[in-house]
């Protein structure tokens, strides 16, 4: 069994409601509704409905959801307080012990993002990293000081998995965070245009054990209450990952979810506490999953490795 996880930031099921929805402007994967409504799902799809807050006040975020996503623990709640943006030191901590990347690694499989970088960013970071010919960019030394990390890439980092950079992108080893090269190109960056089928076909040519990409688009245009670029950037992710799932192999299980809602309700620049649902082709059961933290712990039990390892004490 191998395992895809392709994640999307900031999109939650809301209602289908078209003055704020923008999923409501296309059959998307995830125009995913409230009481279970929603567009039918290709490929023997299963739709389940996550909690986003962990019985925590305030509105999820990125910081503690996704550390839970890529450790399986429940973060906000061990935290007390939902942190938002990069994880603070109390989750890096937590997901250098727990990440299950780490607990991948450590276990024999192997792991990947296919994600790709600039590769001074991420010297940066200070994160492993492939080869390169060049760095890409150069960052300026005010925006060293405030480089951060963010969940995905601290969790690899645990695993001791190398990070892609640009060099990869051109070889086709390698994905732009917009899938289709052009936002990159035209912030002058030197990186390819893919067609959703090239960018799957990239995707599984790298594939190993755990393979990961994160698509940060939506929750951008979310903050910036952006019906437009919500819909494209929604239209090119869901492109690509209809073509993933096309492609799947025999051997893999594809899940694709989100950390926290936001795009789903464009009246606000905040997120929402609304469940996020996770959608699942291949033959695995969702029956247990009830929280984002859950898809880390599936992640490891479809890979057969402990679900202890990337478990507290107070979660057993």
């Amino acid at each position: 069994m191998r395992v895809a996880l392709l994640f999307i930031d900031g999109v939650g099921v809301g209602n289908k409601d078209p003055a704020v929805n923008p999923l409501t402007r296309g059959d998307f994967l995830l125009s995913q509704f409230g009481g279970g409504a929603g567009a039918p799902l290709p490929h023997g799809g299963r739709r389940t409905d996550l909690d986003t807050t962990f019985g925590v006040d305030g509105r999820p975020q990125s910081a503690t959801n996704q550390t839970a996503i890529f450790t399986g623990r429940e973060a906000p709640r061990l935290l007390g307080r939902h942190v938002l943006g990069y994880p603070n030191p109390a989750l890096r901590a937590l997901i250098d012990e727990a990440s299950i990347v780490r607990s991948l690694t450590t276990a024999g499989r192997s792991a990947t993002f296919a994600n790709a970088y600039p590769a001074a960013w991420l010297d940066v970071l200070g994160v492993p990293r492939r080869g390169s010919s060049t760095p890409d960019i150069q960052v300026p030394e005010r925006y060293r000081r405030k480089s951060k990390a963010s969940a995905s890439t601290l969790a690899m980092a645990a695993g001791r998995v190398p990070l892609r950079t640009f060099d990869d992108a051109r070889r086709g080893e390698g994905l732009t965070h917009d899938i289709d090269g052009r936002r990159a190109r035209e912030r002058g960056l030197d990186v390819p245009e893919r067609t959703a089928q090239e960018a799957a076909e990239v995707f599984w040519g790298l594939a190993q054990d755990f393979t990961l990409f994160e698509h940060y688009l939506a929750d951008e245009a979310g903050h910036e209450q952006d019906e437009a670029a919500a819909v494209r950037a929604l239209a090119t992710f869901d492109a690509f990952a209809r073509e993933v799932i096309a492609a799947r192999p025999a051997d893999a299980q594809v899940l694709l979810v989100s950390d926290h809602g936001n795009v789903e309700d464009l009246s606000t620049r905040s997120h929402t506490r609304n469940p996020v649902a996770l959608l699942s082709f291949g033959p695995a059961s969702l029956a247990d999953a009830r929280t984002v933290a859950d898809v880390g712990r599936l992640v490891l039990r479809l890979l057969g490795v402990s679900a202890g390892a990337a478990r507290g004490p107070e979660e057993e």
